[in-house]
């Protein structure tokens, strides 16, 4: 990295305390590894979920579902 450049610098998504993106942050985009196990089990509780039409599971009625 050019020596005149500053490191991005942003919030972490968990608890928004500052987090520079070098070394120093191993666990970036979070600022610990805390912060990056409490998402991980929010989207293992299904707490967080990406928006969308839900996709077919092997017990759907798959016909169905294609050919509406």
């Amino acid at each position: 990295m050019d020596a005149s450049r500053q490191p991005l610098s942003l919030k972490c998504p968990q608890c928004r305390r500052p987090v520079s993106w070098t070394e120093e942050y191993p666990f970036r985009p979070f600022c610990c590894e805390r912060c990056k196990l409490i998402d991980l089990g929010e989207w293992a509780n299904e707490e967080k979920v990406i928006p969308g039409a839900p996709i077919p599971t092997e017990n759907d009625d798959t016909e169905n579902f294609f050919f509406q």
